[in-house]
């Protein structure tokens, strides 16, 4: 396969609807002669020969156990050479059409930039939006200080950039995005399209969901540890408030999808 861009997608197996959904959309995402290298990175067991004979998966790998950062990158290790750009995808979510054919010809042409964004659709268990960031570039600067905003799903990233800050902190069990998002940003240009990439799912089995206060409580601990050592001491000041504000913004995203729940 003559791919330049790769995706990992880490699962635990145990949303199969999902999974497929999610498997179809990077092929959606990537047609017109963009074709895709998708590694799945599942448990010991995991039957993936279904999706390997379709061609939705090029190769499968098997997560050692070691948390979800390290599956991660296990997963791009395991990408051929020629693989350019990458970035991954929950099983659970999707990549919105056309979106790789638009971020890889971006990261084409704008060599300065190490990784392009755009906007994400919250979606609820069915497919429903429920809300819609396209917080845009403002949102590269806010997530040293305030909350990050800038979309994992349907980014890009070079791949030669993203081992050149040490790939992702298996430190972090879920603020390790915004650690590499600080990280490349030190490096380079990440670069924002006014265009919607991707649809992550908001349902109470998400780990940024279920998880929702020890997730914003370790990225404050990512963007501390990411300022100057001068400055470290006096982060109380607006980390206690920033935390705050945004499990509100969570839960009111998580009272929109319960109350779409009910009206379908």
């Amino acid at each position: 396969m003559n791919s330049k861009v790769g995706i990992v997608v880490p699962t635990l197996g145990k949303r199969p609807e999902y999974l497929e959904q999610c498997l179809n959309s990077i092929s959606d995402a990537g047609h017109n002669g963009n074709s895709v290298f998708v590694v799945l990175v599942a448990p010991s067991g995991f039957e993936a020969s279904k999706y390997l004979a379709e061609g939705k998966v090029n190769l499968s790998i098997q997560d050692n156990g070691l948390g979800l950062a390290d599956a991660i990158n296990a997963g791009f290790s395991a990408m051929p050479n020629n693989i350019e750009y990458i970035n991954w995808l929950g099983d659970d979510d999707m990549l919105s059409p056309d979106s790789i054919n638009i971020t890889s010809a971006y990261l084409d042409k704008e060599s300065r930039s190490v990784m392009v964004f755009g906007g994400c659709d919250y979606i609820d268990g069915a497919g429903n939006i429920v809300w819609k960031n396209s917080s845009g570039y403002h949102a590269v600067p806010l997530m040293r200080f305030g909350p990050n905003l800038v979309p994992q799903p349907g980014a890009l990233f070079r791949r030669s950039s993203f081992w050149e800050v040490g790939g992702l902190d298996t430190e972090y069990a879920w603020a390790f995005d915004l650690d590499l998002f600080i990280k490349l940003s030190k490096i380079g240009k990440l670069s924002y399209l006014n265009a919607t990439l991707s649809r992550f799912r908001w349902h109470p089995a998400s780990l940024s969901v279920e998880y929702r206060r020890k997730s914003v409580t370790e990225a404050s601990a990512v963007r501390v540890s990411q300022l100057p050592a001068i400055i470290r001491p006096i982060s109380a000041l607006w980390e206690y408030p920033v935390r705050e504000a945004t499990l509100i913004a969570g839960n009111r995203v998580t009272s929109m999808a319960k109350k779409k729940a009910k009206k379908d």
